[in-house]
């Protein structure tokens, strides 16, 4: 539950903790200029904070009672000009660990208080600057680690998510008044709203709701890093594969079958995504519970990734043991989703394609020596080229689980309003299925909201942001 005072003066350090060149430190709320003017000396003499411009930089010094404390720039943002709409100051300090330290207790002896988690932006919010989809956008830009995951929450910064959820609430809006006019004047058995185009205006915008929540799967792992599992049989040499992607020694790598165990995770960025890479055990007969378990836990990474790299040995199998080992892999290779790529390991050793493999046109096939790091390039360019946000809602992908789940329970509205609009049951009941689909739509964006769904948002933030 949020217990925090918007009429206090809030002040943090916004960047990462630790030694820099820079540090900066923000401070926002009514006693921003009263407060700096006690503390900063300009270095032009003529400079006076109270009528300075917003968006202005000014150089000076921080005063103590001790004396200066650090040569500075101060900016200034005034409301509601602001990120936060309050009257708000950027200063740049330098980034030692003990100034950054001093300059937080002189603004905390001068009446201010040390911002919360996410406070900054959860008073841009609350005054109006950002909605909320907007707001954990903030949050997932600063944590963003690859292009497409960056490019996924900037969108939904700008607005990119706010402006489908208001045109999708504002044709909701509309349809609702109708139903409800027809309430105001039902002794009279007028229907101002013709069944039928309501019939195709839900089926429209059941759609539109419908595409947002598939994208969730997508933007989930592109938001988590797109799962990739290594799998074949032991001594294929997935370890040395794994190791040759990322370019480090992350796995053990040995002659003897059974060396993995459990299922050995690593993150790359490839071509501006994310790929989360899952080294597994070997698929065979297990000789003891261990193996048993590490087994078993490969399958369960084969049904949790969106690609498979079934990595084979060129030496010794043939076309006929890989066809053979495939038909357990059939639903992968079948679906228009999920992935299967086969690498035929050990190119190094083999003077030509065993044969069968050049007729094999159904399945893509790289022939790789993960020892020697050759054609590990055309194993990167084909996991990008399997990774595609086309076709996906005009570009619109979800990826928060506030919001998918809030979806959900939209279109589940909607569905029941559809099924209702069909069956010709009365407004009033038609009017409460969609204003739920409202209800869920509106807490997406915060315009129907609780203390405990912002607090469980904002919690998630760095301090000073």
């Amino acid at each position: 539950m949020l217990r925090l005072s918007f009429q206090d003066t809030i002040c943090a350090i916004s960047t990462a903790p630790g030694v820099g060149a820079i540090a900066v430190v923000r401070i926002s709320g009514p006693q921003t200029f009263e407060t700096l003017e006690t503390i900063f000396r300009p270095s032009n003499k003529k400079t006076n904070l109270r009528k300075a411009a917003s968006h202005t930089i000014h150089h000076g010094l921080i005063h103590t009672d001790e004396g200066p404390l650090d040569d500075v720039l101060l900016s200034i943002f005034r409301s509601p000009n602001s990120y936060t709409g309050e009257d708000v100051a950027e200063i740049s300090v330098h980034g030692s660990a003990y100034l950054q330290r001093r300059i937080m207790e002189v603004f905390l002896d001068h009446g201010l208080r040390m911002a919360g988690p996410g406070e900054f932006t959860l008073r841009a919010f609350m005054n109006g600057k950002l909605d909320l989809t907007q707001a954990e956008g903030v949050a997932d830009v600063i944590a963003a680690h690859s292009k497409v995951s960056h490019e996924l929450a900037f969108s939904q910064l700008r607005g990119g998510f706010s402006g489908k959820l208001k045109s999708l609430r504002n044709q909701l809006i509309d349809f609702v008044s109708l139903l409800e006019l027809e309430l105001d004047f039902s002794e009279e058995d007028v229907e101002f709203a013709d069944r039928s185009r309501l019939i195709g205006l839900v089926r429209v915008i059941r759609t539109e709701i419908a595409s947002l929540v598939e994208s969730f799967s997508l933007g989930n792992v592109i938001k988590t890093g797109i799962p990739v599992a290594i799998i074949g049989k032991p001594n294929a040499g997935k370890s040395t594969l794994l190791n040759a992607i990322l370019n480090e020694e992350k796995a053990i790598v040995s002659d003897i079958p059974g060396t993995t165990r459990d299922a050995i995770e690593d993150t790359i960025v490839i071509g501006g995504y994310s790929f989360r890479f899952i080294d597994t055990a070997g698929l065979r007969a297990a000789e003891n519970e261990i193996e048993s378990l590490g087994i078993e836990r490969t399958w369960q990474k084969i049904g949790e990734s969106s690609i498979v790299l079934y990595v084979f040995d060129a030496t010794k199998e043939s076309f006929e043991d890989v066809v053979s080992a495939l038909e357990d892999f059939k639903d992968i290779a079948d679906h228009p989703t999920r992935h299967l790529i086969l690498v035929g390991n050990k190119l190094d050793k083999v003077k030509k394609l065993p044969k069968g493999f050049t007729s094999f046109l159904s399945q893509e096939t790289i022939f790789v020596s993960a020892k020697r790091h050759e054609n590990i390039h055309q194993i990167a360019e084909s996991l990008v080229s399997k990774v595609s946000l086309s076709g996906i809602n005009d570009g619109l992908v979800i990826s928060n689980s506030r919001h998918y789940e809030a979806l959900q329970h939209s279109l589940s509205a909607l569905t029941e309003a559809e099924n209702g609009l069909e069956q010709n049951i009365p407004a009033d009941l038609l009017s409460s299925n969609v204003r739920n689909a409202l209800y869920y739509l509106g807490e997406i964006s915060g315009e129907i909201t609780t203390d405990d769904i912002l607090g469980n948002i904002f919690s998630r933030f760095c301090i000073g942001k």
